[in-house]
């Protein structure tokens, strides 16, 4: 048993002694492994450092040739930079030199000057002194004059039997025919080559207003004819004892005439305004059926107020579609108004808006603001849409309104030029003259009074006619009064004496008659020379 023990315990203390030198030998071992490896890795270490020392050195060989280049560019722009600022002294200081020999130079011709203005002083009072030498010679010569010329005058009235007043009178007169003829010719002249030009230019651009605006034409009548569907409703209308009818024409303020004329009634009156109020009125009235005096003014009331809004309504259409801008509403009212005023039969505002777009075609054609002659066209009669509550005529009516709300003084200027109650200032109150007249002479565009027009007629040709004592033989007005013809004796008037009294004609018919458009004067001399051959 204690052998086994012994055996074993044997065995242990030499498997320990063997562990013990086993393990020694492996550290042994390893231990020399972990030394190449620190060796290997010290190697690499210093390696390293070798490649990052040279790194450096390089980078600060690269630093330093960098730092060496920027100073020698710095030192080469700072080099240029003096000898650009040395040039530029140099420079100003030349120029200084040049301004101070430009100033010496100067100031000797100022002295040279000075000198010279001396001696001219010099001269002048010399010349003053023989000037008034000379003027006391003069004064003695015009009174030697004076002398004689009265010694001389006194001869010739002794001699002529004339005063000296009565001599100059004499010679005034002649003197006096003689420049007449004279200036008769120059202005015949120049009137030929005035009229050759203009009415090249002015027929070309009246033909290009007149050819490019296409208006309507509608004459306005005195009456409006309502078209009813059944007659009976004729009787309605007139009313038991004829008390609608008198209501109706008590309240429209136009005649109402119920006749035979099928399916038709008449309503008369020389306002338009109330004319279509009053048509609007029983249209609605025979609509609706119920005609009484009640329900004709509650329909009155209402047709008034639409009215009343579709004036405005129609301004504002009107001023947007001529794109004339903006415009006061009161006088967009009365834009609207003036559809329902009329002169010579003519409507004024069909006529108003032919004004308006010829005046802004004749103004682009002359060079003018086609927008602004526009504006002044459709304004220029807008004195008409005001009644008779109002005093004055309607261009000064016009005028008022158009200053009260600011309007441009080129259309107030329009407005009063368009009558001659001013001159033409600009070129678009002289086209809104030029469209006034040619929307008024346009044939069938105006209707007057038989009364009216043999009035004018014989009032055009009296004025010529009292002009016998410088010629005139007889006259005649043609052309329904928009021309006269007048003959004169070719023995008293020659062919330039015949243009001043064509002028003068002219200037007194506008003086003195009224009329619409314009009238041609014409001066007719012609010489006849007959012989018999036998």
């Amino acid at each position: 048993m204690w052998e086994i023990i012994a055996v074993a315990l044997v065995s242990l203390a030499v498997g320990a002694v063997a562990s013990g030198l086993v393990v020694k030998r492996v550290k042994d071992a390893n231990f020399g492994v972990y030394l190449e490896q620190a060796k290997a890795k010290a190697k690499a270490i210093e390696l390293e450092a070798q490649s990052v020392l040279k790194g450096a050195n390089r980078v600060v060989e690269d630093a330093k040739f960098e730092a060496t280049r920027e100073f020698e560019e710095r030192k080469i722009c700072l080099q240029k930079e003096h000898d650009a600022r040395l040039g530029e002294v140099e420079k100003r200081t030349q120029n200084l030199n040049a301004f101070e020999k430009s100033i010496r130079r100067e100031h000797q011709d100022a002295e040279e000057k000075l000198n010279e203005a001396k001696t001219l002083s010099n001269k002048a009072n010399s010349r003053m002194r023989e000037a008034d030498e000379l003027l006391k010679e003069g004064e003695a010569l015009k009174s030697e004059f004076s002398a004689r010329l009265s010694e001389a005058l006194t001869i010739l009235e002794r001699n002529s039997g004339l005063t000296t007043d009565e001599a100059r009178e004499i010679v005034l007169k002649k003197t006096e025919e003689r420049c007449r003829n004279e200036v008769a010719l120059i202005v015949r002249r120049y009137e030929e080559e005035a009229k050759k030009e203009g009415k090249k230019r002015a027929n070309y651009i009246l033909a290009q207003a007149t050819s490019r605006f296409a208006g309507e034409f509608a004459a306005e009548r005195l009456i409006n004819v309502v078209d009813i569907k059944n007659d009976d409703l004729k009787g309605r209308i007139i009313g038991k004892e004829g008390r609608n009818i008198k209501s109706l024409e008590m309240m429209l303020g136009v005649d109402v005439i119920v006749d035979d004329t099928p399916h038709a009634i008449v309503l008369s009156s020389f306002n338009l305004y109330r004319r279509a109020i009053a048509t609007r009125v029983i249209e609605l009235l025979v609509a609706d059926g119920r005609i009484q005096p009640a329900r004709i003014e509650e329909i009155y009331h209402k047709v008034c107020k639409e009215f009343e809004e579709s004036i405005a309504e129609e301004g504002e259409n009107i001023v947007m579609d001529l794109g004339i801008g903006r415009v006061h509403p009161e006088i967009l009212k009365l834009i609207g108004k003036l559809r329902f005023r009329a002169s010579y039969g003519q409507n004024a505002l069909a006529h108003s808006l032919e004004v308006a777009n010829l005046a802004g075609i004749i103004a682009a054609e002359c060079g003018g603001n086609e927008k602004l002659a526009k504006r002044a066209g459709l304004l220029h009669d807008i004195g008409k849409a005001l009644t008779h509550e109002y005093e004055g005529s309607h261009v000064d009516l016009g005028g008022e309104i158009c200053k009260r709300y600011k309007e441009h003084e080129v259309v107030i200027n329009g407005i009063y030029a368009h009558h001659g109650h001013e001159e033409a200032r600009s070129i678009e109150a002289a086209a809104v003259c030029a469209a006034d007249a040619l929307s008024a002479a346009r044939p069938g565009a105006r209707r007057e009074v038989l009364e009216a027009f043999l009035k004018r007629v014989e009032e055009i040709e009296e004025i010529a006619m009292s002009k016998d004592k410088k010629g005139v033989k007889t006259a005649y007005a043609i052309n329904a009064g928009r021309e006269i013809r007048v003959i004169v004796n070719a023995k008293v008037i020659n062919d330039d004496e015949s243009v001043l009294l064509a002028k003068e004609i002219a200037e007194e018919i506008s003086q003195k008659v009224q009329f619409p458009g314009e009238i041609k004067v014409n001066v007719i001399r012609e010489t006849r020379a007959v012989e018999t051959a036998k």
